[in-house]
């Protein structure tokens, strides 16, 4: 295929309540949409969809959104302009001389993706080569005001039936909140807790004292850089310990799990650089009897609709971040929101990523709009 256009849709959706975590609080979502324009070798021109992840700061990876926003119209996006043929399998090859900005190549492969699959018929969990219709939804709670503000917060969360409870920690808001949790829903509550690089080894006899409360796992308590702190904490702590930012290709995923660094791995594809590579992680994890699941960014129905599928893979065995839309907004961008029922979301079986962007939301939201064409 020919890429003849981009736009970078760049919005701002509300969220339904303020989210918070190590490293700030959110109250609004800023991000960009690319819509990517393909002709076909038959001459026909087809749309796709992506969704860039990255934060407005870069606190929690060095992107940042008007940097990824930038680098896609200076470098990447006449790279791929540039090219006789475009597909899926080769953004990654084609964009490889420009070092890192993964969020950055990881909307634009998955807008080609998008397309690519609109083109021949096909669902995204078909070509990954999923083994699932639906998927375990969990929920991702942010740090809270109070104790029995957690406790209240992730007591509605059970009722609208979520089947596992991830909770925001730092220091000075950990112990205590997951202590209360326990016994306010019980041992039986698959429970885990993520610190978004928020502890120092030093911190390790604390971290420790989580081992009384039976979590699933512990995400990224240390540094993103901490490969080697991460192994040694390993072996002072019963809770298996989980990376997230530290994982960045499936390379880094390899490294981590031979160091002992990682029992699981969170699987973001924005931060590893696309879907084609978060399968080669969860690939690479499976053959080492690695435990992966699929972190959430609080995208919208696009890049929802997307994790869905990839969760659906078989090496998917533990709940991911994938709630309804309406954990985050009360209105999404797309035509069907993404919805959680029974504990479990649909995986999409329509062509591309299997959603339709509504475009009068689109509009609502929209604060600018990026045209980029071939020069």
């Amino acid at each position: 295929m020919k890429l003849r256009q981009l736009r970078l849709h760049h919005i701002e959706m509300p969220l339904v309540a303020p989210f918070t975590t190590s490293f700030g609080t959110q109250t609004v979502k800023r991000t960009f949409l690319i819509e990517a324009r393909l002709e076909t070798a038959s001459g026909e021109l087809v749309t796709g969809w992506g969704e860039n992840v990255a934060l407005d700061d870069p606190v929690y990876s060095s992107e940042h959104l008007a940097g990824s926003a930038l680098v896609i119209e200076r470098w990447l996006a006449p790279i791929l302009f540039a090219a006789e043929d475009v597909t899926a399998e080769t953004v990654g090859h084609l964009l490889r001389r420009i070092i890192g900005h993964s969020m950055a190549k990881s909307a634009l492969e998955m807008a080609v993706l998008d397309a690519q699959l609109r083109a021949d018929g096909r669902s995204f969990a078909s070509y990954l080569g999923a083994v699932a219709t639906t998927v375990p939804s969990g929920v991702s709670v942010g740090i809270q005001p109070s104790v029995d503000d957690t406790v209240r917060v992730i007591g509605g969360y059970l009722e609208q039936g979520y089947a596992r409870i991830k909770l925001k920690i730092q220091p000075g808001s950990d112990l205590p909140h997951v202590a209360a949790v326990r016994r306010a829903f019980g041992d039986d509550l698959p429970f885990q807790v993520d610190a978004n690089a928020a502890y120092s080894l030093a911190d390790s006899s604390h971290l420790r004292r989580l081992d009384d409360y039976g979590l699933l796992l512990i995400e990224q308590p240390l540094g993103e850089a901490d490969m080697r702190q991460h192994a040694e904490l390993a072996t002072l702590m019963r809770t298996p310990v989980c990376l997230d930012e530290s994982i960045v290709s499936a390379e880094s995923a390899a490294d981590a799990i031979a160091l002992g660094a990682a029992a699981v791995i969170n699987i973001k594809p924005g931060r590893v650089g696309g879907y084609l590579e978060a399968r080669r992680v969860h690939d690479v994890s499976r053959a080492l009897g690695i435990a992966v699941w699929c972190g959430g960014m609080l995208e919208t129905g696009i890049g929802r609709a997307a994790n869905a599928a990839l969760a659906a893979l078989p090496g998917f065995t533990l709940p991911g971040d994938i709630s309804g839309s309406d954990r985050f907004y009360a209105e999404d961008i797309t035509t069907e929101p993404i919805r959680m029922h029974d504990g479990v979301v649909d995986v999409p079986t329509g062509p591309g990523f299997g959603v339709d962007v509504d475009h009068e939301r689109l509009g609502r939201f929209r604060t600018r709009v990026q045209e980029l064409a071939a020069r």
